[in-house]
Parts: structure tokens; sequence; C-alpha cells
């Protein structure tokens, strides 16, 4: 099985940035597609961003566009998510997932694994 961990949330102020880290361990001989999630409380995960293994295409969210950047080092497995022009609207729990679908799935239910989630917290 697949252990993912995020790591890099905390609080900002609107317009400050952070960088979120994904780590993988356990089997990793697959070739995955990455994703990062968010969830508010009452609300549906929502895909913000995802990335293959292989060729590295990135896929984003149209509300996350020229903000964020997501980007992976196959060799450390390892995926981040530099986020940048925070809003106050960005404030969830942000969960980084991996699916053995092909391409970057917008789909939950498309990741068979997931981390425990690491909170973002922006103040107006």
């Amino acid at each position: 099985q697949l252990q993912l961990v995020e790591s890099g949330g905390g609080t900002v102020q609107a317009g400050g940035s952070l960088r979120l880290s994904c780590a993988a361990s356990g089997y990793t001989f697959s070739r995955y597609t990455m994703g990062w999630f968010r969830q508010a409380p009452g609300k549906e995960r929502e895909f913000i961003a995802g990335i293959t293994w292989g060729g590295s295409i990135p896929y984003y969210a149209d509300s996350v566009k020229g903000r964020f950047t997501i980007s992976r080092d196959n060799a450390k497995n390892t995926v981040a998510l530099q986020m940048n022009s925070l809003r106050p609207e960005d404030s969830a729990a942000y969960y980084c997932g991996a699916s053995q679908q092909s391409g970057a799935p917008r789909a939950p239910s498309a990741y068979k694994y997931w981390g425990q989630g690491t909170q973002v917290t922006i103040s107006s």
C-alpha cells in the first residue's frame, strides 16, 4: 500500500504564499498520477492541480491558474504545490492523492491513496 504524508500547511495572510509537500512511501513501483485536492468544512473535495509522472504534464483548476504551481520529483517520491497570492477562499484542508489512471483525472474517486491532509488558513 502507498502512504502519503502532506506537510507545509499553516496560517498566512491574504496575498501571502505557502508551499505544500507530499511525500510518498511504501509501494512506489507503479507510475502514479498525483493530484492536489482541497476540502473546506461542508464542501465537496475539490480538484485543484494534478501532474503525471511520465511527462510531468500539469493540470489546474481555473480558480488557481496563474497562482499555484504543481511540481514533482520522482527520485525523491515527492510532489509539491507552490501557492502564491493566497485568498481567504483558499482556506481548506489540502490533500494529495495518487491515481493509477492515465492523465490527471479530476474526480476524487479516481484516486486510490490519500494523505491525512494539511490545514491551510488564509486570514483577510
